[in-house]
């Protein structure tokens, strides 16, 4: 068996599910026996369970996020610009699944299941400034990730419950939320030229 294509077949045969029901073991029981496969076959696939289901349908989406990218000039833009775009597009891509990326993450945001939240967070925006030609192995390798974790979460977050057309709204708080972390970083450039 192939385990990346049979992850693949249950989670999308999953996903007319997972809205009503939730990601669990049932759900994905019943995905895989509707995808062609055996029941058993789901802990092979997931052996943590309908966590893993989840995060991976999560996981998934980096990717598709870094093949729509490729028809962006992102070189072009500026990095306020990048940065805004790419985290747009993967939330256009996660839109048709939206109501299963909210009980993903209601699900990940288990106590016990920090430590996977926190993987996957980190993974996503990791991939977000990798496709905005980020290069620093510096210190601010790790600052841009932190800073770029907190505007993506709370974006995230703004973007499940926004009822406004086009999503025009979570647009209008990305783009405050990016101003606000560019001018915080203009803030301590100040500080640098002038105190040290």
């Amino acid at each position: 068996m192939d385990k990346q294509k049979a992850s693949a077949d249950i989670i999308e045969a999953a996903l007319p599910s997972v809205p009503f029901e939730g990601w669990n073991q049932q759900v994905l029981n019943k995905a895989a026996v509707s995808a062609g496969y055996k029941k058993t076959d789901v802990i092979r696939v997931f052996p943590s369970g309908a966590v893993q289901a989840a995060e991976q349908f999560l996981h998934n989406y980096d990717h598709a996020m870094e093949s729509a990218l490729q028809g962006y000039y992102l070189d072009k833009m500026k990095i306020r610009e990048r940065i805004a775009t790419i985290v747009r597009v993967r939330l256009e891509l996660m839109a048709p699944q939206r109501e299963a990326v909210r009980k993903a993450m209601a699900l990940l945001a288990l106590p016990f299941y920090a430590n996977r939240s926190l993987r996957l967070l980190y993974a996503t925006v990791d991939s977000i400034w990798y496709a905005a030609g980020d290069s620093s192995t510096d210190f601010n390798f790790y600052t841009k990730r932190l800073t770029l974790a907190g505007v993506y979460s709370a974006t995230l977050i703004f973007w499940l419950d926004d009822k406004s057309p086009g999503y025009s709204n979570t647009w209008d708080f990305l783009d405050r939320r990016i101003a606000d972390i560019m001018t915080i970083e203009k803030v301590k450039k100040r500080i640098r030229e002038n105190f040290f």
